[in-house]
C-alpha cells in the first residue's frame, strides 16, 4: 500500500520574467471531446543513488530553472483554462506571472517495487502524483482551472520521480512528451549555457490555433455536446475513494520486437483483405487485438456473477495523430490537441471466437484505413457513437499512449527512465503502449485490473501470444 509522504518544498515555476505577453488561445473543435476526458498523470522514475540533500543541492535547482526557460515556449502549461458564464466560449489564457505548481517532497517507498515491471498496488504510485490546485472565481463569475501541476520525490540513495499531472483540454500525449523532452534537454545542457544551439535543433512548439480549419462546424457542434453551459456543475479530477481500488493492481508486460514480427506475420497470413485489397498490420495493429481480446476473454472469466451476453457490444477506443493528416497540413510541432477519435465496436462473440485476434486486427486496420483516406470522416456522428457506445455496450477499452512517443528517450542528465507510466490508466478502463524501457523495438504493454482478473488476463495473455509465435 501506499507510503507515507514528506513534503519538503511547495512553490510556483514561471517563465521568466518579461518573456512573454498575455496571450489566448482559443479551444479546437480537437480539445472539447476532451471536457470529461480523466486529467492525464505521467510519472518518470530515474536512478540517482544519493541522499536527499544532495539531491537538493545538485539536482533540484537545474530542474526548476531549465524548466522556467521550458515555458516560455510551452506557456499554456503555466496558463489557466477559463469557462466564462454561457454564451461565451471556453478558452486558455495566459497573463504574465502564471504558473504551475511545483511541489518536491521525499519518500520511503520501495524504489526497486514502483519501476518492476510485475503487479503492484495501485495505490502505490498515489502519494507520487501531483494535485491541481483548486479552480477560482473572477469578478464576471468566470471559473479558472489551472492545467498543470509537478511533483518531484526523492527517493534517498535509490533514485527520484518526475510526475506530471495536468488537464486535457492543454494538449494531447504528443505535445505533452514534445515538452517533457525539451525540457529534459534544457536540463541535461544545465539550461542557458546550450540554450540557442539547442533550440535550433530542437523544434519549437507552434501555437498557431487558427491553422486548425472547421469547414464542418464542428466547434460549436461539440460545444453544444460535450462543453458545460453550467461552468458551476464542473470540476476535474475528482478523487476516487481508496475503498474503491482496494483490490486493484497495475502491471506490465513486454513484448520483444521478435515477438511483435512473429504476430504481425501471423496476422497477416491470417487475414482476409478488404474491400480495397489493402491491409494495414503494424506492430499497433497486432500489439491492439491481442491484449483487446484478452481483455474480452478475462472480463468472460472473472466470475463476478454478472450475466455475460456472446451478443454484447464491445468497443475498443484509440486516438490517431492528425498533424499530418492533408485536410489540416499543421506542424508536427502543433501545440494542443491534434487527435482523431477511431472507434471499433464488435460483438462479444467474435471477438473470443476461433478468429478472434485476425477479426480485431482487420477491423483495427480498417478503422486505420478509413482515417488516413479522411481524417474528418464522420465527425460530426462522434457524440451520438460515444452515446450509443454508453447505452448499449458493456465492455469499452480505450488505448493509451502510443510507442511512437518514445518515452524511454527522455533524459534529463541522468540517463533514460527507470520506468515511465501513465498512472491514469487506473480511472477508466486503459491500456497504455509506450516504447519498451528493456527491449529495443519492443512494446510495454500496461493496465489496470483488479487482482483476481489480472492473474486471469496475464494467463491467456502469455497463452494466446506463445500459441500463436510458436508456429514460427
Amino acid at each position: 500500500m501506499a507510503t507515507s509522504l514528506n513534503i519538503l518544498e511547495q512553490s510556483q515555476v514561471a517563465p521568466p520574467p518579461g518573456s512573454l505577453p498575455s496571450t489566448t488561445l482559443p479551444l479546437t473543435f480537437f480539445d472539447i471531446p476532451f471536457f470529461h476526458s480523466p486529467l492525464i498523470k505521467r510519472i518518470f522514475f530515474y536512478d540517482f543513488p544519493r541522499p536527499t540533500h544532495h539531491f537538493l543541492q545538485t539536482a533540484l535547482p537545474i530542474l526548476k530553472h531549465s524548466l522556467s526557460l521550458a515555458l516560455q515556449h510551452f506557456f499554456p502549461f503555466a496558463a489557466n483554462l477559463l469557462l466564462p458564464p454561457h454564451p461565451l466560449l471556453s478558452h486558455i489564457r495566459y497573463l504574465p506571472g502564471d504558473s504551475l505548481s511545483f511541489t518536491v517532497a521525499e519518500s520511503a517507498a520501495d524504489f526497486a517495487l514502483l519501476t518492476s515491471h510485475s503487479p503492484q498496488h495501485i495505490g502505490n504510485y498515489h502519494p507520487l502524483l501531483p494535485t491541481l490546485p483548486p479552480s477560482r472565481v473572477e469578478n464576471d463569475g468566470t471559473r479558472v482551472f489551472p492545467l498543470m501541476a509537478i511533483q518531484v520525490t526523492v527517493l534517498p540513495y535509490s533514485g527520484f520521480a518526475i510526475s506530471l499531472t495536468y488537464n486535457h483540454l492543454a494538449a494531447d500525449g504528443n505535445s505533452l512528451h514534445h515538452f517533457v523532452k525539451f525540457w529534459a534537454s534544457l536540463c541535461k545542457t544545465r539550461g542557458d549555457v546550450a540554450r540557442a544551439s539547442l533550440e535550433a535543433t530542437f523544434s519549437l512548439p507552434s501555437h498557431e490555433r487558427e491553422r486548425v480549419k472547421d469547414p464542418n462546424g464542428l466547434k460549436l457542434l461539440y460545444f453544444q455536446a460535450f462543453g458545460i453551459r453550467d461552468s458551476k456543475s464542473i470540476e476535474f479530477g475528482r478523487h476516487v475513494p481508496d475503498v474503491f481500488t482496494n483490490n486493484i493492481v497495475r502491471s506490465t508486460l513486454v513484448l520483444s520486437r521478435e515477438q511483435v514480427d512473429k504476430l504481425k506475420k501471423w496476422v497477416s497470413l491470417n487475414c482476409v483483405t478488404n474491400d480495397s485489397g489493402a491491409l494495414h498490420i503494424s506492430s499497433f495493429v497486432v500489439t491492439c487485438s491481442l491484449t483487446w481480446v484478452c481483455m474480452v476473454r478475462s472480463e468472460e472469466n472473472e466470475g463476478n456473477g454478472d450475466a455475460v451476453n456472446s451478443d454484447d457490444l464491445c468497443c475498443l477506443v484509440f486516438l490517431a495523430d492528425s498533424r499530418d493528416r492533408p485536410e489540416f497540413s499543421l506542424p508536427s510541432t502543433y501545440f494542443g490537441n491534434c487527435v482523431a477519435s477511431c472507434l471499433v465496436a464488435m460483438k462479444r462473440s467474435e471477438i473470443v471466437g476461433e478468429n478472434g485476434v485476425v477479426e480485431v486486427a482487420n477491423a483495427i486496420g480498417r478503422q486505420i484505413m478509413d482515417f488516413k483516406s479522411n481524417a474528418l470522416r464522420n465527425a460530426e456522428m462522434l457524440v451520438s457513437e460515444y452515446g450509443e457506445i454508453t447505452k448499449r455496450g458493456k465492455s469499452r477499452v480505450i488505448i493509451a499512449g502510443s510507442p511512437k512517443l518514445a518515452v524511454y528517450e527522455t533524459d534529463f542528465g541522468w540517463g533514460k527512465p527507470k520506468k515511465s507510466e501513465a498512472a491514469h490508466i487506473e480511472q477508466s478502463t486503459s491500456i497504455s503502449l509506450s516504447d519498451s524501457r528493456d527491449q529495443k523495438g519492443g512494446i510495454d504493454v500496461a493496465l489496470a485490473l483488479e487482482t483476481i482478473r489480472m492473474n486471469e488476463f496475464t494467463n491467456i495473455f502469455q497463452e494466446q501470444l506463445n500459441n500463436m509465435i510458436d508456429k514460427f
